[in-house]
Protein backbone atom coordinates (compact mmCIF):
# COMPACT_ATOMS: atom_id res chain seq x y z
CA UNK A 1 0.00 0.00 0.00
CA UNK A 2 2.85 2.77 0.98
CA UNK A 3 4.00 2.56 -2.88
CA UNK A 4 0.52 4.54 -3.45
CA UNK A 5 1.56 7.26 -1.39
CA UNK A 6 2.38 10.45 -2.95
CA UNK A 7 5.74 10.85 -3.88
CA UNK A 8 6.36 14.31 -1.94
CA UNK A 9 4.75 12.20 1.19
CA UNK A 10 6.80 9.63 0.60
CA UNK A 11 10.03 11.54 0.48
CA UNK A 12 9.02 13.04 3.98
CA UNK A 13 8.68 9.69 5.53
CA UNK A 14 12.41 7.74 4.20
CA UNK A 15 14.44 11.07 4.82
CA UNK A 16 17.55 10.87 7.02
CA UNK A 17 17.39 12.87 10.12
CA UNK A 18 18.34 16.35 9.55
CA UNK A 19 18.61 20.11 11.06
CA UNK A 20 15.18 21.12 9.89
CA UNK A 21 13.54 17.78 12.46
CA UNK A 22 15.16 19.33 15.12
CA UNK A 23 14.32 22.74 14.46
CA UNK A 24 10.88 21.52 14.25
CA UNK A 25 11.20 19.86 17.49
CA UNK A 26 12.64 23.02 19.55
CA UNK A 27 10.16 25.22 17.72
CA UNK A 28 7.03 22.79 18.65
CA UNK A 29 8.86 22.25 22.20
CA UNK A 30 9.25 25.59 23.13
CA UNK A 31 5.31 25.51 23.01
CA UNK A 32 4.77 23.15 24.69
CA UNK A 33 7.25 24.30 27.90
CA UNK A 34 5.35 27.60 27.85
CA UNK A 35 1.96 25.24 27.76
CA UNK A 36 3.02 23.21 31.00
CA UNK A 37 4.78 26.27 32.36
CA UNK A 38 1.31 28.16 32.52
CA UNK A 39 -0.66 25.31 33.40
CA UNK A 40 1.21 24.08 36.65
CA UNK A 41 2.98 26.88 37.82
CA UNK A 42 -0.61 28.29 39.52
CA UNK A 43 -0.13 25.07 42.36
CA UNK A 44 3.18 26.85 43.20
CA UNK A 45 1.44 30.10 44.58
CA UNK A 46 -2.28 29.33 45.03
CA UNK A 47 -0.94 28.80 49.13
CA UNK A 48 0.29 32.37 49.13
CA UNK A 49 -2.88 33.72 47.34
CA UNK A 50 -4.40 32.31 50.08
CA UNK A 51 -2.34 33.95 53.05
CA UNK A 52 -2.67 37.48 50.80
CA UNK A 53 -6.08 37.68 49.89
CA UNK A 54 -8.24 35.45 52.68
CA UNK A 55 -6.07 36.64 55.92
CA UNK A 56 -8.24 36.10 58.69
CA UNK A 57 -5.89 37.97 62.02
CA UNK A 58 -8.10 35.77 64.32
CA UNK A 59 -7.13 32.12 62.57
CA UNK A 60 -4.81 29.74 63.87
CA UNK A 61 -3.94 29.03 60.26
CA UNK A 62 -2.48 31.13 57.55
CA UNK A 63 -5.21 32.29 55.26
CA UNK A 64 -6.19 29.78 52.82
CA UNK A 65 -8.31 30.05 49.17
CA UNK A 66 -12.24 29.05 49.73
CA UNK A 67 -13.54 25.75 47.96
CA UNK A 68 -15.10 28.13 45.29
CA UNK A 69 -12.02 30.42 44.64
CA UNK A 70 -9.55 27.60 44.73
CA UNK A 71 -11.41 25.60 42.52
CA UNK A 72 -11.91 28.25 40.27
CA UNK A 73 -8.18 28.91 40.31
CA UNK A 74 -6.80 25.95 39.39
CA UNK A 75 -9.38 24.56 37.03
CA UNK A 76 -10.37 27.23 35.09
CA UNK A 77 -7.37 27.31 32.91
CA UNK A 78 -8.39 23.45 32.02
CA UNK A 79 -12.01 24.77 31.09
CA UNK A 80 -10.22 27.05 28.68
CA UNK A 81 -7.85 24.66 27.44
CA UNK A 82 -10.90 21.78 27.24
CA UNK A 83 -12.27 24.76 24.58
CA UNK A 84 -9.24 25.39 23.00
CA UNK A 85 -8.45 22.41 21.99
CA UNK A 86 -11.68 21.67 20.49
CA UNK A 87 -11.83 25.01 18.67
CA UNK A 88 -8.13 25.28 17.07
CA UNK A 89 -8.40 21.54 16.58
CA UNK A 90 -11.78 22.05 14.24
CA UNK A 91 -9.52 25.33 12.95
CA UNK A 92 -6.15 23.90 12.00
CA UNK A 93 -7.89 21.42 9.47
CA UNK A 94 -9.99 24.54 7.90
CA UNK A 95 -6.89 26.93 7.93
CA UNK A 96 -3.68 25.10 8.23
CA UNK A 97 -1.61 24.29 11.08
CA UNK A 98 1.18 26.98 10.76
CA UNK A 99 -1.31 30.00 10.64
CA UNK A 100 -3.62 29.08 13.75
CA UNK A 101 -0.11 28.41 15.09
CA UNK A 102 0.80 32.11 15.36
CA UNK A 103 -2.87 32.71 16.77
CA UNK A 104 -2.26 30.76 19.75
CA UNK A 105 1.14 31.34 20.65
CA UNK A 106 0.26 34.86 20.49
CA UNK A 107 -2.82 34.09 22.29
CA UNK A 108 -0.28 32.55 25.45
CA UNK A 109 2.43 35.47 25.51
CA UNK A 110 -0.88 38.07 26.19
CA UNK A 111 -2.75 36.33 28.65
CA UNK A 112 0.54 35.24 30.69
CA UNK A 113 1.55 39.03 31.30
CA UNK A 114 -2.09 39.68 31.57
CA UNK A 115 -2.63 37.01 34.53
CA UNK A 116 -0.19 38.37 36.09
CA UNK A 117 -1.27 42.21 36.03
CA UNK A 118 -4.60 41.28 37.78
CA UNK A 119 -6.30 43.97 39.44
CA UNK A 120 -5.78 45.63 42.76
CA UNK A 121 -5.11 44.13 46.03
CA UNK A 122 -8.82 42.95 47.01
CA UNK A 123 -9.49 39.11 46.51
CA UNK A 124 -13.00 40.19 44.41
CA UNK A 125 -11.02 41.85 41.78
CA UNK A 126 -7.58 39.76 42.25
CA UNK A 127 -9.39 36.44 41.85
CA UNK A 128 -12.07 37.45 39.34
CA UNK A 129 -9.21 38.93 36.94
CA UNK A 130 -6.69 36.03 37.59
CA UNK A 131 -9.49 33.57 36.93
CA UNK A 132 -10.60 35.38 33.49
CA UNK A 133 -7.29 35.87 31.93
CA UNK A 134 -6.11 32.22 33.02
CA UNK A 135 -9.48 31.40 31.24
CA UNK A 136 -8.11 32.85 27.90
CA UNK A 137 -4.37 31.84 28.51
CA UNK A 138 -5.80 27.60 28.53
CA UNK A 139 -7.77 28.93 25.43
CA UNK A 140 -4.60 29.50 23.91
CA UNK A 141 -2.66 26.90 25.19
CA UNK A 142 -5.32 24.13 23.93
CA UNK A 143 -4.95 25.15 20.87
CA UNK A 144 -0.82 24.34 21.03
CA UNK A 145 -1.89 20.44 21.55
CA UNK A 146 -3.58 19.33 18.56
CA UNK A 147 -1.27 21.97 16.65
CA UNK A 148 2.40 21.39 18.03
CA UNK A 149 1.68 17.44 17.33
CA UNK A 150 0.40 17.51 14.33
CA UNK A 151 2.67 19.87 12.74
CA UNK A 152 5.60 17.03 14.11
CA UNK A 153 3.70 13.91 13.00
CA UNK A 154 3.43 15.55 9.24
CA UNK A 155 7.48 16.59 9.11
CA UNK A 156 8.54 13.73 10.29
CA UNK A 157 10.27 10.12 8.95
CA UNK A 158 8.61 7.54 9.14
CA UNK A 159 11.28 5.52 11.21
CA UNK A 160 11.61 8.76 14.10
CA UNK A 161 8.09 9.65 13.88
CA UNK A 162 7.40 8.77 17.70
CA UNK A 163 10.37 9.90 18.81
CA UNK A 164 10.10 12.82 17.72
CA UNK A 165 6.43 13.88 18.51
CA UNK A 166 7.77 12.37 22.13
CA UNK A 167 10.60 14.94 22.32
CA UNK A 168 8.36 17.45 21.68
CA UNK A 169 6.36 16.20 24.97
CA UNK A 170 8.78 15.87 26.69
CA UNK A 171 8.89 19.93 27.03
CA UNK A 172 6.19 19.72 29.19
CA UNK A 173 8.03 18.25 31.85
CA UNK A 174 11.31 21.03 31.65
CA UNK A 175 8.45 23.54 31.46
CA UNK A 176 7.08 22.21 35.39
CA UNK A 177 11.09 22.25 35.95
CA UNK A 178 11.43 25.71 35.02
CA UNK A 179 8.16 26.60 36.96
CA UNK A 180 9.99 25.23 40.29
CA UNK A 181 12.99 26.96 39.61
CA UNK A 182 12.06 30.36 38.61
CA UNK A 183 9.30 29.41 41.61
CA UNK A 184 12.98 28.61 44.31
CA UNK A 185 14.65 31.64 42.60
CA UNK A 186 12.13 34.46 42.86
CA UNK A 187 10.94 33.08 46.92
CA UNK A 188 14.51 33.00 47.73
CA UNK A 189 15.34 36.80 46.30
CA UNK A 190 12.22 38.13 48.01
CA UNK A 191 12.93 35.81 51.40
CA UNK A 192 16.20 37.79 51.37
CA UNK A 193 15.23 41.34 51.15
CA UNK A 194 11.94 40.94 53.30
CA UNK A 195 12.39 38.46 56.39
CA UNK A 196 9.79 37.85 57.58
CA UNK A 197 8.29 35.60 61.48
CA UNK A 198 6.29 32.94 61.37
CA UNK A 199 2.30 32.99 61.24
CA UNK A 200 2.77 31.78 64.45
CA UNK A 201 5.36 34.16 65.89
CA UNK A 202 3.22 37.18 63.81
CA UNK A 203 0.30 36.49 61.98
CA UNK A 204 0.16 39.95 60.49
CA UNK A 205 4.07 40.11 59.25
CA UNK A 206 4.40 36.74 58.55
CA UNK A 207 2.80 37.95 54.79
CA UNK A 208 5.18 41.07 54.08
CA UNK A 209 3.06 42.84 51.25
CA UNK A 210 5.71 42.78 48.94
CA UNK A 211 4.91 39.35 48.49
CA UNK A 212 2.27 40.32 46.13
CA UNK A 213 4.67 40.53 43.64
CA UNK A 214 6.15 36.84 43.75
CA UNK A 215 3.09 35.37 42.01
CA UNK A 216 2.80 38.01 39.95
CA UNK A 217 6.29 37.43 38.64
CA UNK A 218 6.23 33.69 38.67
CA UNK A 219 2.90 33.82 36.30
CA UNK A 220 3.91 36.43 34.37
CA UNK A 221 7.56 34.57 33.40
CA UNK A 222 5.46 32.15 30.88
CA UNK A 223 5.35 34.48 28.54
CA UNK A 224 9.05 35.25 27.77
CA UNK A 225 9.43 31.41 26.04
CA UNK A 226 6.69 31.94 24.22
CA UNK A 227 7.71 35.38 22.72
CA UNK A 228 11.68 33.85 22.08
CA UNK A 229 9.86 31.15 19.41
CA UNK A 230 7.32 33.12 17.39
CA UNK A 231 9.88 34.25 15.04
CA UNK A 232 10.84 30.89 13.95
CA UNK A 233 7.27 29.16 14.33
CA UNK A 234 5.76 31.88 11.77
CA UNK A 235 9.44 31.08 9.66
CA UNK A 236 8.08 27.25 9.09
CA UNK A 237 6.65 26.29 5.79
CA UNK A 238 3.63 24.82 5.57
CA UNK A 239 3.45 21.08 6.36
CA UNK A 240 3.22 19.03 2.90
CA UNK A 241 0.25 16.76 3.66
CA UNK A 242 -1.75 19.85 4.54
CA UNK A 243 -1.26 21.44 1.81
CA UNK A 244 -0.86 18.09 -0.14
CA UNK A 245 -4.49 16.05 1.20
CA UNK A 246 -6.22 18.86 2.61
CA UNK A 247 -5.54 21.81 0.78
CA UNK A 248 -4.85 19.91 -2.51
CA UNK A 249 -1.93 22.14 -3.68
CA UNK A 250 0.14 19.18 -4.30
CA UNK A 251 2.43 21.51 -6.71
CA UNK A 252 3.06 24.16 -3.71
CA UNK A 253 3.83 21.08 -1.49
CA UNK A 254 6.57 19.75 -3.62
CA UNK A 255 7.91 23.23 -3.73
CA UNK A 256 7.97 23.49 -0.26
CA UNK A 257 9.45 20.16 0.46
CA UNK A 258 12.14 20.87 -2.03
CA UNK A 259 13.31 23.42 0.21
CA UNK A 260 13.25 21.78 2.83
CA UNK A 261 14.58 18.04 2.37
CA UNK A 262 16.90 19.70 -0.50
CA UNK A 263 16.17 17.25 -3.11
CA UNK A 264 14.29 17.67 -6.27
CA UNK A 265 11.21 16.31 -6.13
CA UNK A 266 8.58 16.21 -9.55
CA UNK A 267 5.16 15.97 -9.54
CA UNK A 268 2.44 13.35 -11.26
CA UNK A 269 0.19 14.99 -13.47
CA UNK A 270 -2.72 13.82 -12.18
CA UNK A 271 -2.47 14.07 -8.70
CA UNK A 272 -4.89 17.01 -7.80
CA UNK A 273 -7.62 15.92 -10.03
CA UNK A 274 -7.60 12.52 -8.21
CA UNK A 275 -7.23 14.15 -4.42
CA UNK A 276 -10.94 15.13 -5.59
CA UNK A 277 -12.10 12.02 -5.39
CA UNK A 278 -15.08 11.77 -2.87
CA UNK A 279 -13.85 8.49 -1.42
CA UNK A 280 -11.13 10.53 0.01
CA UNK A 281 -13.20 12.96 1.68
CA UNK A 282 -15.52 11.29 4.11
CA UNK A 283 -16.78 13.66 7.02
CA UNK A 284 -16.34 13.31 10.81
CA UNK A 285 -20.06 12.58 11.44
CA UNK A 286 -20.29 9.65 8.98
CA UNK A 287 -20.83 6.20 9.16
CA UNK A 288 -17.59 5.88 6.95
CA UNK A 289 -15.25 7.79 9.68
CA UNK A 290 -16.84 5.71 12.04
CA UNK A 291 -16.47 2.31 10.27
CA UNK A 292 -12.70 3.15 9.41
CA UNK A 293 -11.73 5.32 13.28
CA UNK A 294 -14.57 5.02 15.23
CA UNK A 295 -13.04 2.44 18.00
CA UNK A 296 -9.69 4.23 17.57
CA UNK A 297 -10.89 7.15 18.57
CA UNK A 298 -12.84 5.65 21.40
CA UNK A 299 -9.54 4.26 22.34
CA UNK A 300 -7.89 7.20 21.97
CA UNK A 301 -10.07 9.68 24.12
CA UNK A 302 -11.13 7.52 26.75
CA UNK A 303 -7.47 7.10 27.77
CA UNK A 304 -6.36 10.29 27.96
CA UNK A 305 -9.49 10.64 30.12
CA UNK A 306 -8.86 8.75 32.51
CA UNK A 307 -4.85 9.39 32.33
CA UNK A 308 -5.43 12.76 33.21
CA UNK A 309 -7.65 12.60 35.78
CA UNK A 310 -5.18 10.83 37.74
CA UNK A 311 -1.77 12.41 36.53
CA UNK A 312 -3.52 16.61 37.02
CA UNK A 313 -4.86 15.93 40.77
CA UNK A 314 -1.49 14.37 41.61
CA UNK A 315 0.31 17.01 39.67
CA UNK A 316 -1.76 20.27 40.83
CA UNK A 317 -2.07 18.88 44.47
CA UNK A 318 1.02 17.73 44.91
CA UNK A 319 1.68 20.11 47.94
CA UNK A 320 -0.73 18.71 50.15
CA UNK A 321 -0.21 15.02 49.52
CA UNK A 322 3.44 16.33 51.03
CA UNK A 323 1.67 18.54 53.73
CA UNK A 324 0.00 15.68 54.78
CA UNK A 325 3.45 13.31 54.95
CA UNK A 326 4.75 16.35 56.83
CA UNK A 327 7.56 16.75 53.96
CA UNK A 328 6.13 20.05 53.77
CA UNK A 329 6.31 21.54 57.56
CA UNK A 330 2.82 22.76 58.98
CA UNK A 331 1.84 26.41 57.50
CA UNK A 332 1.74 28.23 60.52
CA UNK A 333 5.87 27.38 61.08
CA UNK A 334 6.51 29.89 58.32
CA UNK A 335 5.94 32.56 56.55
CA UNK A 336 4.67 33.27 52.91
CA UNK A 337 7.30 33.46 51.22
CA UNK A 338 9.26 30.09 52.76
CA UNK A 339 6.00 28.44 52.17
CA UNK A 340 6.85 29.18 48.28
CA UNK A 341 10.20 28.28 48.71
CA UNK A 342 8.93 25.12 50.71
CA UNK A 343 6.25 23.58 47.95
CA UNK A 344 8.48 24.39 45.33
CA UNK A 345 11.50 23.03 46.05
CA UNK A 346 8.91 19.40 46.69
CA UNK A 347 7.75 19.59 43.34
CA UNK A 348 11.06 20.70 41.34
CA UNK A 349 12.64 17.61 43.24
CA UNK A 350 9.70 15.18 42.13
CA UNK A 351 10.33 16.57 38.24
CA UNK A 352 13.63 16.39 38.28
CA UNK A 353 14.25 12.64 39.73
CA UNK A 354 11.19 11.00 37.90
CA UNK A 355 8.85 13.34 35.88
CA UNK A 356 11.43 14.95 33.48
CA UNK A 357 13.32 11.14 33.47
CA UNK A 358 9.94 9.38 32.17
CA UNK A 359 9.20 11.38 28.90
CA UNK A 360 12.50 11.03 28.20
CA UNK A 361 12.41 7.43 28.52
CA UNK A 362 9.60 7.32 25.99
CA UNK A 363 11.63 9.32 23.68
CA UNK A 364 14.12 6.98 24.25
CA UNK A 365 12.22 3.80 23.53
CA UNK A 366 9.22 4.70 21.58
CA UNK A 367 10.29 3.50 18.66
CA UNK A 368 11.63 -0.15 19.89
CA UNK A 369 8.80 -0.97 22.51
CA UNK A 370 6.08 1.08 20.50
CA UNK A 371 3.05 3.06 21.57
CA UNK A 372 0.81 0.30 22.74
CA UNK A 373 3.22 -1.62 24.55
CA UNK A 374 4.66 1.68 26.50
CA UNK A 375 1.11 2.43 27.10
CA UNK A 376 0.16 -0.38 28.60
CA UNK A 377 3.07 -0.77 30.70
CA UNK A 378 2.73 2.76 31.88
CA UNK A 379 -0.86 2.28 33.14
CA UNK A 380 -0.61 -1.14 34.98
CA UNK A 381 2.96 0.33 36.63
CA UNK A 382 0.73 3.27 38.11
CA UNK A 383 -1.55 1.04 39.19
CA UNK A 384 0.84 -0.98 41.15
CA UNK A 385 2.37 2.16 42.61
CA UNK A 386 -0.66 4.02 43.55
CA UNK A 387 -2.03 0.89 45.36
CA UNK A 388 0.95 -0.11 47.20
CA UNK A 389 1.06 3.57 48.59
CA UNK A 390 -2.47 3.80 49.73
CA UNK A 391 -3.09 0.65 51.20
CA UNK A 392 -0.53 0.75 53.49
CA UNK A 393 -0.98 4.56 53.34
CA UNK A 394 -0.92 4.47 57.25
CA UNK A 395 2.61 2.98 57.11
CA UNK A 396 3.82 5.58 54.65
CA UNK A 397 3.12 8.58 56.49
CA UNK A 398 5.01 7.90 59.37
CA UNK A 399 8.11 9.56 59.83
CA UNK A 400 10.62 6.95 59.38
CA UNK A 401 9.20 5.87 56.18
CA UNK A 402 8.60 9.15 54.67
CA UNK A 403 11.71 8.85 52.07
CA UNK A 404 10.06 5.14 51.11
CA UNK A 405 6.93 7.21 49.96
CA UNK A 406 8.43 10.15 48.21
CA UNK A 407 10.34 6.88 46.11
CA UNK A 408 7.06 5.03 45.49
CA UNK A 409 5.28 8.03 44.63
CA UNK A 410 7.74 9.60 42.05
CA UNK A 411 7.64 6.10 40.61
CA UNK A 412 3.86 6.94 39.63
CA UNK A 413 5.47 9.66 37.95
CA UNK A 414 7.87 8.38 35.80
CA UNK A 415 5.30 5.43 34.81
CA UNK A 416 2.72 7.98 33.76
CA UNK A 417 5.93 9.65 31.71
CA UNK A 418 6.99 6.41 30.65
CA UNK A 419 3.69 5.64 29.30
CA UNK A 420 0.50 6.95 28.80
CA UNK A 421 0.55 10.54 29.41
CA UNK A 422 3.44 10.50 26.07
CA UNK A 423 1.44 7.94 24.14
CA UNK A 424 -1.50 9.62 24.28
CA UNK A 425 -0.31 12.70 23.12
CA UNK A 426 1.54 10.70 20.30
CA UNK A 427 -0.74 8.54 19.09
CA UNK A 428 -3.69 10.45 17.70
CA UNK A 429 -1.67 12.38 15.88
CA UNK A 430 -0.94 9.42 13.43
CA UNK A 431 -3.99 7.13 13.24
CA UNK A 432 -6.07 9.81 11.34
CA UNK A 433 -6.64 10.97 7.80
CA UNK A 434 -4.87 14.67 7.19
CA UNK A 435 -8.39 16.65 6.71
CA UNK A 436 -9.11 15.78 10.30
CA UNK A 437 -6.27 14.81 12.34
CA UNK A 438 -5.90 18.32 14.09
CA UNK A 439 -9.66 18.19 14.52
CA UNK A 440 -9.27 14.31 16.09
CA UNK A 441 -6.42 15.36 18.17
CA UNK A 442 -8.12 17.95 19.43
CA UNK A 443 -10.94 15.89 20.58
CA UNK A 444 -8.71 13.62 22.47
CA UNK A 445 -7.02 15.83 24.10
CA UNK A 446 -10.39 17.62 25.11
CA UNK A 447 -11.98 14.61 26.44
CA UNK A 448 -8.33 14.62 28.37
CA UNK A 449 -8.73 17.60 29.84
CA UNK A 450 -11.99 16.71 30.88
CA UNK A 451 -10.53 14.03 33.03
CA UNK A 452 -7.91 16.32 33.87
CA UNK A 453 -11.09 19.04 35.17
CA UNK A 454 -12.61 15.94 37.04
CA UNK A 455 -9.24 15.13 39.14
CA UNK A 456 -8.37 19.34 39.34
CA UNK A 457 -12.21 19.85 40.84
CA UNK A 458 -12.64 16.54 42.78
CA UNK A 459 -9.28 15.91 44.30
CA UNK A 460 -9.78 19.24 46.14
CA UNK A 461 -12.64 17.83 48.02
CA UNK A 462 -11.92 14.02 47.94
CA UNK A 463 -8.46 14.25 49.80
CA UNK A 464 -9.98 16.07 52.40
CA UNK A 465 -10.02 14.36 55.71
CA UNK A 466 -12.71 11.79 56.57
CA UNK A 467 -12.70 13.91 60.20
CA UNK A 468 -14.49 17.12 59.74
CA UNK A 469 -12.21 19.08 62.52
CA UNK A 470 -9.36 18.56 60.19
CA UNK A 471 -10.35 19.57 56.98
CA UNK A 472 -9.53 22.85 55.18
CA UNK A 473 -11.28 25.93 55.88
CA UNK A 474 -14.40 25.90 54.10
CA UNK A 475 -14.69 22.77 53.00
CA UNK A 476 -16.68 19.54 53.82
CA UNK A 477 -15.17 15.93 54.82
CA UNK A 478 -13.91 14.03 52.08
CA UNK A 479 -12.48 10.05 51.65
CA UNK A 480 -9.29 11.34 52.84
CA UNK A 481 -5.79 10.78 50.89
CA UNK A 482 -5.78 7.24 51.19
CA UNK A 483 -9.20 6.26 49.80
CA UNK A 484 -8.42 8.99 47.21
CA UNK A 485 -5.12 7.38 45.76
CA UNK A 486 -7.37 3.70 46.00
CA UNK A 487 -9.47 5.58 43.31
CA UNK A 488 -6.82 6.85 41.17
CA UNK A 489 -5.51 3.17 40.95
CA UNK A 490 -8.57 1.62 39.69
CA UNK A 491 -9.05 4.14 37.25
CA UNK A 492 -5.09 3.76 36.22
CA UNK A 493 -6.47 -0.22 35.63
CA UNK A 494 -9.55 1.10 33.44
CA UNK A 495 -7.21 3.07 31.73
CA UNK A 496 -5.41 0.43 30.75
CA UNK A 497 -8.27 -1.79 29.83
CA UNK A 498 -9.07 0.86 27.22
CA UNK A 499 -5.66 0.86 25.46
CA UNK A 500 -6.52 -2.48 23.85
CA UNK A 501 -8.75 -0.45 21.61
CA UNK A 502 -5.95 1.73 20.43
CA UNK A 503 -3.73 0.32 16.49
CA UNK A 504 0.10 0.03 16.95
CA UNK A 505 1.42 3.43 14.96
CA UNK A 506 5.22 1.81 14.67
CA UNK A 507 6.71 1.74 11.67
CA UNK A 508 3.63 2.89 9.34
CA UNK A 509 3.58 5.62 7.56
CA UNK A 510 0.31 8.22 8.08
CA UNK A 511 -1.23 7.20 5.21
CA UNK A 512 -0.75 3.55 5.51
CA UNK A 513 -3.03 4.20 9.15
CA UNK A 514 -5.23 6.66 8.23
CA UNK A 515 -6.40 4.17 5.30
CA UNK A 516 -5.52 7.21 2.73
CA UNK A 517 -3.50 4.66 0.66
CA UNK A 518 -6.04 1.96 0.22
CA UNK A 519 -8.42 4.47 -1.50
CA UNK A 520 -5.57 5.94 -3.34
CA UNK A 521 -4.52 2.71 -4.59
CA UNK A 522 -8.25 1.82 -6.21
CA UNK A 523 -7.75 4.85 -7.66
CA UNK A 524 -4.84 3.85 -9.88
CA UNK A 525 -2.65 7.06 -8.19
CA UNK A 526 0.87 6.03 -8.27
CA UNK A 527 4.03 6.91 -6.49
CA UNK A 528 5.98 10.23 -7.64
CA UNK A 529 9.47 10.27 -8.41
CA UNK A 530 11.82 12.55 -6.34
CA UNK A 531 15.64 12.55 -6.64
CA UNK A 532 18.23 13.54 -4.44
CA UNK A 533 20.20 17.05 -5.62
CA UNK A 534 20.84 20.12 -4.05
CA UNK A 535 18.52 23.26 -4.83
Amino acid sequence: MAEQQLGVLKALDVAKTQLYHFTAIVIAGMGFFTDAYDLFCVSLVTKLLGRLYYFNPLSEKPGSLPPHVASAVNGVALCGTLAGQLFFGWLGDKLGRKKVYGITLIMMILCSVASGLSFGNKAKGVMTTLCFCRFWLGFGIGGDYPLSATIMSEYANKKTRGAFIAAVFAMQGVGILAGGFVALAVSTIFDKNFPAPSYAVDRAMSTPPQADYIWRIIVMFGALPAALTYYWRMKMPETARYTALVAKNIRQATQDMSKVLQVDLDMEERAEDIMKDPRLNYPLFSKEFAKRHGLPLLGCTSTWFFLDIAFYSQNLFQKDIFSAIGWIPKAETMNGIHEVFMIARAQTLIALCSTVPGYWFTVAFIETMGRVAIQLMGFFMMTVFMFAIAFPYDHWIKPDHRIGFLVMYSLTFFFANFGPNATTFIVPAEIFPARLRSTCHGISAATGKAGAIVGAFGFLYLAQSQDKNETDAGYPPGIGVKNSLILLGVINFVGMLFTFLIPEPKGKSLEELSGETEVRKSLGLHNVIFSTSSC
